[in-house]
């Protein structure tokens, strides 16, 4: 008997109260067992980029009380790498972990789209690009789900704030939603069907998303086909009932009963149908019992090798962002000065949640004196992690540290306190001991490097003043040696921004609207996030989306496609060619992005629509082939509640950034889908004129009309050309009104036409 059937009897044989019982938790941690049916318990915890087993005792917040795990780097440092195959090993690794903790499923990854650096929570999410963060969403999970335990795709959707997170609105306009904020959790479901999907604790639109049947049923399940269920973020749910109804299916943690009441109640009462509650509960079984037949008995994991595959994850997700005169990589000789506490008391995960006991911890400046080989290091503290303050002591110390040194390496940027689940900052600067700290080496120092942990950008007033700057952002427990590897060369950075980094916070596109008034927050940028919004409106960015340096360089040596027209039910090859000319290996992010050249429609200016991580040895070439289909070319229609590709003419633009476009291709797309026109009265002429089978008609009628009437376009040179630039906005009914013999009964019958010569 398959599972299909064995699920088929047991909801036959549970009671109503058993089977509503089986839609919230028997405690914080795990789901409610069935013993009479053999129905097991199953354990869900926190993750994503580590295992948050509590211990024993059932509270959420005892974020300390968690078993020993690998603290791998958080999303938004994972995203730097823009490496599937090393994510995919990432989840690889978790899954293995879980096994060994009998954990069924891992809560994660994060998809949430980075909308305002401000985001308390944007450490845990990759991208502001909804393309790039589905992408290394069903990386993570395929990883994680290769080893027989479960993710659970969060946030959905549009959890874009901790301010007032359980209670505010996000009101994003149809386009908006299906283009940003759902599409980067769309290719995750579609390409790696997690075992669940967690719902947000916010309302979309008006409702919460826990009882948002257009999100949770028509999109989710129908459209999207996801086959898991959904699990309410912890605390989420409002109104039991109603979430049942809209595709909410587990509740967590317990409700100690209260839900599976108001479950029983509306059943007996015929407010919910059985048949939505046993739909329910066949989903529920289905992941319960995959988890059981998944289970690895008596599972381990290699720790030490989890920890290599953490420092190599964090070396490649770093950002070398400035490298004046090749400062970087460190010669291993001479003075080397290292200061900021962050050099011996590591930043390298967030808070909430999220927050991982590590299997062992690096020290960055342990791991630097390991690598030095003849040069000396010193330490300075430079600054207190426990305050703001400046202390003048610290600093003078580390000057004096500066000024004997051959080259100083600062550690700066967000301490704990600063980001977090729970809250958004309120502002882009790094705490006034770092900044002075930075402000007062340089004074003394040409050689400085300042090295960057934090999960979110910041703004960088110093930045003139440094020679060097590596974002290694919250790099795990292995961040000390990643860190000591690249700086001293022994890997070459390859990782690029997943997002961009503005000049200041008012130059962020939500900044007028974030976080909202109240429980209201309108997302009035639209489409216009993170780079869409800084290249189309030519604003220059600290640093663009997809920017990163390395020890080598690249050239992008020749583009062509396999066909330069196509229909949008076809798919286009792009080759690209790139070269490593430089003097090591490296590996280069090869970013491909589609620009629409003459819209109908308001669109960026470019967005990515594909990208490859290539290793390549000094003078190695290769040539990456990437695959574009419909959407790769569409926007999404609210009219036809579809992806929909305007016929015309595409940019197919690759570079190194969003903002270094190096080749470019230029190709046809002819769509295969009509969208439904119709005319009335308050047509404008020109809209009908554009129309390639409405315009013959009504051109022949105006010929007529101008017969007896000059005003309808008849004279010569400026004054021609300013009325028919009049007539090209004017409705269809003013033919009526300026016109003495064109009736009623004639617009009507001209109408019909028009109408007609469309619907052909």
């Amino acid at each position: 008997m398959n599972h299909k059937e064995i699920i088929k009897l047991l909801i036959q044989e549970l009671t109503l109260e058993e089977k509503a019982g089986l839609c919230s938790g028997l405690n914080f941690w795990h789901t409610k067992p069935i013993e009479r049916l053999g129905i097991p318990s199953i354990m869900v915890t926190d993750g994503p980029h580590g295992l948050r087993k509590q211990k024993s005792s059932g509270d959420h917040l005892g974020l300390f009380d968690s078993v020993p795990a690998t603290c791998f780097p958080s999303a938004a440092g994972l995203a730097g790498s823009w490496d599937r195959a090393l994510i995919n090993k990432v989840g690889i690794a978790l899954g293995e972990e879980c096994q060994a903790e009998d954990v069924a499923v891992l809560l994660g990854p994060g998809a949430n789209i980075k909308r305002s650096p401000l985001c308390g929570r944007n450490f845990e999410y990759f991208s502001e690009d909804p393309y790039l963060s589905s992408e290394l969403s069903a990386s993570h999970i395929d990883g994680v789900q290769s080893q027989g335990v479960g993710t659970s795709l969060k946030h959905f959707a549009a959890n874009n704030q901790e301010h007032r997170r359980m209670s505010t609105d996000a009101v994003i306009d149809e386009r908006t939603l299906r283009e940003i904020y759902l599409a980067s959790f769309e290719g995750a479901v579609k390409k790696a069907q997690p075992w669940t999907v967690m719902c947000s604790y916010n309302q979309v639109n008006g409702e919460f998303a826990s009882e948002n049947k257009t999100l949770l049923t028509d999109i989710l399940k129908t459209q999207w086909g996801h086959q898991g269920f959904v699990v309410s973020d912890w605390g989420a749910v409002n109104e039991r009932a109603l979430a049942l109804e809209a595709g909410m299916e587990l509740e967590m943690p317990s409700s100690n009963g209260e839900g599976d009441k108001k479950i029983v109640e509306a059943v007996k009462n015929g407010s919910l149908s059985e048949q939505v509650l046993n739909d329910a509960v066949e989903r529920l079984l289905t992941i319960i019992l995959r988890s059981v037949d998944e289970k690895k008995e008596n599972a381990t994991y290699d720790k030490e090798a989890h920890h290599a595959l953490a420092r190599q994850v964090a070396s490649e997700s770093m950002v070398l962002l400035k490298n004046e005169d090749d400062i970087l990589p460190l010669k291993k000789e001479g003075e080397i000065a290292v200061l900021g506490a962050f050099a011996k008391h590591s930043r390298y995960q967030g808070g909430g949640s999220s927050h991982v006991n590590p299997t062992k911890l690096d020290s960055v400046f342990e791991e630097m004196e390991k690598l030095a080989g003849n040069a000396d290091i010193h330490y300075g503290e430079g600054y207190k992690l426990d305050s703001d303050d400046i202390d003048d002591q610290l600093i003078s110390e580390a000057k004096d540290l500066a000024i004997q040194s051959d080259v100083a390496v600062v550690f700066a940027g967000l301490p704990d306190r600063y980001e977090s689940e729970g809250y958004d900052r309120t502002h882009l600067h790094i705490p006034a001991n770092h900044r002075r700290l930075i402000e007062a080496v340089s004074e003394v120092q040409p050689n400085v490097i300042v090295v960057l942990s934090n999960g979110a950008p910041i703004e960088m007033p110093w930045l003139e003043n440094v020679e060097g700057l590596l974002e290694v952002y919250l790099g795990g427990q292995a961040l000390g040696g990643a860190v000591a590897d690249v700086l001293f060369g022994n890997v070459n950075p390859s990782g690029k921004l997943a997002e961009t980094f503005p000049q200041k916070l008012s130059h962020n596109p939500s900044h007028l609207n974030f976080p909202g008034e109240g429980d209201k927050v309108e997302y009035k940028e639209g489409i216009f996030v993170g780079y869409r919004y800084y290249d189309t409106k030519e604003i220059e960015p600290l640093f663009p989306f997809g920017y990163g340096l390395s020890y080598t360089t690249f050239d992008y040596t020749a583009i062509s496609v396999d066909k330069k027209e196509l229909t949008d039910a076809e798919t286009v090859d792009v080759h690209v060619t790139v070269k490593n000319t430089g003097k090591v290996a490296g590996k280069e992010v090869v970013q491909l992005y589609v620009r629409d050249v003459n819209p109908s429609v308001i669109r960026p200016a470019k967005e990515l629509k594909s990208f490859e991580k290539v290793a390549l040895e000094p003078g190695e070439e290769t040539t990456v082939t990437f695959t574009l289909d419909k959407r790769s070319f569409a926007y999404y229609n609210v009219q036809l509640k579809d992806w929909h590709v305007e016929t015309g003419a595409f940019e197919i633009l690759v570079g190194k950034s969003s903002h270094d476009i190096l080749l470019s291709e230029k190709v046809k797309v002819e769509s295969t889908v009509s969208l439904p026109v119709s005319f009335s009265r308050t047509s404008t002429m020109g809209d009908i004129m554009a129309h390639p089978h409405a315009g013959p008609v009504l051109q022949e009628a105006l010929a007529e009309i101008n017969k007896d009437s000059p005003m309808m376009g008849e004279g010569e040179g400026e004054q021609s050309e300013m009325m028919a630039a009049m007539m090209k906005y004017m409705p269809l009914r003013t033919l009526v009104s300026f016109n003495e013999s064109f009736t009623e009964e004639m617009l009507a019958n001209l109408l019909k036409k028009l109408n007609d010569s469309v619907s052909n």
